[in-house]
């Protein structure tokens, strides 16, 4: 048989079912907001409106409700909510936040915001969040913060971390972007840490188009976090805010329809990520009788959201490099359904380290002097996070296979695709 990538016919040629959760219900939360007159009812001043109108305020109370925190914020984007998160700590010009280097840029660029640096540590081998031990080696007196990321859905070692900030004085800023749903010793994912954040953007488990919601028990982290969502320089003074620190405001606010499609998308949560959680065992099952591949580790005592499905490849055990088997096994497979532009979701490795990105590597965010990189000591190497680099170059590939809207058949076709392409890998070219 010959592979796809050889010319051959491949596996499955109609694309994969979309993955669409908005329905009916969404429609009607729609039009009724429309049918208000009112799509937003935020004012940039000291009012009974300052934290928004009704479908916010609702949204807001039943994410704390499901969540079981005290606190809920939505914003219009999990960047914004990290943004807000970041400043509520009171963090200082050219102060230190440790940050994971294999994730979206926004969990690692929030410092920047404040012109403070951010500091890479190293993964976990297993579970690929940020590692207790090397966050450890990289805080300094300069440190303010830990941002934590629930990578693929996988919660992050909280009993160790959390340990490690009590001892140092510093918050934990949990970016759960990828995690709604996710547990750790019967506690969700978002509520790990000192201050939570969630992503409602088109793509995750749950959506609204964009949008975000930041979860806390702390009463001054919260209303700090309100405060720079909407203008805080000019409600301050009006509220009786003493404390200045980061208070220049920005507009992050969540419209009344967003909210609303968000309310209804987060009654849909749970039953979502049960069919994603299926979805896994069944394709689990397959792919683990291959030799060359081992499945996602789950933390004990966790449960996974599973954002994607990230495994590693032993290119040792397999004869060929990870990178042409898994664009062999692309070969054999179409993209999603309404997704066509962004090609067959799967891929090696993830996001390239992100400390090897221009802005670090050529240390430069402000102006033409590289501010704030120019006043601290802070490197930016290839090599510092050397699990990430090999996971990231070598090992770890991710797929989107696991969406609630694949049917077993539809799973049957990728499982034989990584089958037909284990059976011919003889096929493939050495790599170099």
């Amino acid at each position: 048989m010959k592979l796809a990538i050889n010319g051959g016919e491949p596996v499955r040629k109609k694309p994969f079912p979309a993955y669409v959760t908005v329905g009916e219900e969404e429609k009607k939360a729609v039009c009724d907001v429309i049918d208000s007159g009112c799509l937003s009812k935020y004012l940039g001043a000291w009012h009974e409106q300052f934290n928004g109108g009704e479908q916010v305020r609702a949204l807001e109370q039943e994410w704390a409700d499901y969540f079981r925190v005290k606190h809920a914020i939505a914003v219009n984007s999990c960047t914004s909510g990290l943004y807000c998160a970041v400043g509520a700590t009171g963090i200082e010009p050219g102060e230190e936040v440790i940050v994971s280097p294999y994730t979206m840029s926004a969990s690692a660029t929030a410092p920047l915001v404040y012109n403070a640096i951010p500091v890479f540590a190293d993964i976990e081998e297993d579970c690929y969040c940020l590692s207790a031990s090397d966050i450890e080696s990289k805080i300094t007196s300069r440190t303010r913060a830990i941002i934590v990321v629930d990578i693929f859905g996988q919660p992050y070692d909280a009993e160790a971390i959390n340990a490690i900030a009590r001892k140092h004085g510093v918050t934990v800023i949990e970016d759960a972007a990828q995690a709604p749903g996710a547990m750790l010793a019967g506690k969700h994912a978002g509520a790990l840490g000192d201050i939570g954040v969630f992503s409602l953007n088109y793509h995750k488990h749950i959506h609204s188009g964009e949008g975000g919601v930041i979860v806390t028990d702390d009463d001054e982290l919260a209303q700090r976090c309100r405060l720079i969502r909407n203008h805080a320089e000019a409600v301050v003074e009006g509220m009786g805010v003493s404390d200045l620190r980061n208070m220049i405001g920005f507009n992050y606010r969540m419209t009344e329809i967003e909210a609303a499609i968000a309310r209804i998308q987060l009654q849909k949560l749970a039953g979502l990520n049960s069919k994603r959680f299926d979805n896994v065992a069944y394709i689990e099952k397959h792919l683990s009788a291959l030799p060359a591949i081992q499945t996602p580790a789950v933390r004990p005592d966790a449960e996974h959201a599973y954002y994607v499905h990230a495994c590693r490849f032993d290119s040792d055990i397999a004869g060929v490099h990870r990178n042409d088997f898994i664009q062999a096994v692309r070969a054999e497979l179409p993209h999603h359904e309404l997704r066509e532009q962004e090609g067959v979701k799967l891929g090696a490795g993830y996001v390239k380290p992100l400390y090897l990105q221009p802005m670090f590597a050529k240390r430069m965010a402000y102006g033409s002097q590289g501010y704030p990189f120019s006043e601290s000591q802070v490197e930016y190497r290839q090599g510092m996070c050397p699990v990430t680099e090999r996971m990231h170059f070598e090992e770890l590939f991710a797929h989107e296979f696991i969406l609630p809207s694949m049917q077993q058949n539809d799973i049957d076709d990728v499982i034989s695709a990584f089958q037909k392409v284990w059976n011919y890998r003889d096929e493939l070219p050495t790599h170099t």
